[in-house]
């Protein structure tokens, strides 16, 4: 059976570094370089630094049904380390070890929907996560989903049969409590009804 090659878009803040990239990745059989965003199964973002104009090449690489990018990246820091990924980053190369097999590698990794960074890279992420959570999210209550406990407590219970009135006695809370709840839950995470809002929860592991 033949596989269709992989459609991959190439960015970069310099011409030279584009076109040196899209070489390189049209040796190989198994992917494809377009010139659309709106075309790519996956885009490679090339920068010096992850600074701000780095992240936003991140953001813009995945206005296509792609929406996947591979960073590669000569400076990796441990802010910049986090702010590639929160921008979309899915995969992470080291410029100097960027050659074709290690960005192609990169890229059929993404193209499945997988994340691929160098081990020590995903150390220090880990490491950055776990900072992020004890100095930021649980001083305020808050998950990575954005929920509380009391929001994802709330949740659950929806998610369970129960309605309004049940969950208050459940939970020693207020109806309005509860409605407030649900109703900020909505409006925050821009969800239509709290169907929407358990299905949100569920998808993220929440409940």
């Amino acid at each position: 059976m033949t596989t269709s090659p992989i459609r991959v878009r190439v960015h970069a803040s310099d011409r030279l570094s584009e076109a040196g990239v899209t070489a390189e990745l049209k040796e190989w059989p198994e992917v494809r370089v377009v010139g659309d965003v709106d075309e790519a199964d996956v885009a490679v973002v090339i920068a010096d630094d992850i600074d701000d104009d780095a992240v936003r090449m991140i953001r813009a690489a995945q206005r296509g049904d792609g929406d996947r990018a591979v960073l590669v990246a000569t400076r990796i820091d441990d802010r910049g380390l986090l702010d590639a990924v929160e921008a979309g980053a899915c995969g992470l190369v080291r410029r100097s070890e960027a050659n074709g097999l290690a960005i192609v590698a990169a890229v059929r990794t993404a193209a499945r929907g997988d994340g691929s960074l160098p081990s020590d890279l995903l150390g220090r992420l880990l490491m950055q996560v776990g900072k992020l959570q004890r100095q930021v999210l649980t001083p305020h209550g808050l998950s990575f989903g954005g929920l509380s406990k009391r929001e994802v407590a709330v949740l659950r219970l929806v998610a369970e049969g129960f309605d309004t009135r049940e969950i208050a006695q459940q939970l020693s809370y207020s109806e309005r409590t509860i409605k407030n709840v649900i109703h900020d839950v909505t409006t925050r995470l821009q969800l239509r009804n709290r169907s929407q809002a358990v299905a949100y929860a569920l998808r993220e592991g929440l409940i």
